[in-house]
């Protein structure tokens, strides 16, 4: 399956597919390691330190982008270190404040829509979290792809 998509993409692409799906694995895995450090972060700050969850979320979040831009910039495209490290850093991070305002808004709507009326509080921030960065997942990587990484 994964063959025919990427022989499907690589028509579309001019034979780019199989390395544009390679990125995208890399970037998932990077985007885990992000997670991690996210939820870790995230459940530090909300239930040890006690911070609103809103503001847990953004400190979270703002650690795990600076992780993600890390590794991204290593070793999804790691040709993108000839290019100024400031300028690609600002690129992501305004694609990154769109996908926080992505990722928070699916964060708290999804716990006060769905999670908290069905779970204890700490799971249903913890599956909170997880939908938003399924869905922040796509934003980031598609708008990265597209500005920051762009040509690579």
């Amino acid at each position: 399956m994964l063959e025919t998509l990427a022989g499907r993409i690589d028509a579309l692409t001019g034979g780019r597919g199989t390395r544009e799906i390679k990125r995208f694995i890399k970037f998932g895995v990077v985007g885990a390691s992000g997670f991690l450090v996210d939820f870790a972060i995230l459940n530090l700050l909300l239930f040890w330190a006690g911070l609103p969850p809103w503001l847990a979320n953004t400190c979270s979040f703002a650690v795990a982008v600076t992780n993600t831009f890390t590794w991204n910039r290593l070793w999804t495209f790691p040709e993108s270190r000839q290019r100024p490290v400031s300028r690609q850093l600002g690129q992501f991070f305004i694609v990154n404040l769109v996908g926080l305002g992505i990722n928070q808004l699916a964060f708290l709507g999804s716990h006060a829509l769905v999670w908290q009326r069905l779970f204890a509080p700490a799971l249903a921030w913890n599956l909170a979290k997880a939908t938003a960065s399924g869905i922040a997942l796509f934003w980031n990587f598609s708008a990265n792809r597209l500005w920051t990484w762009r040509g690579l």
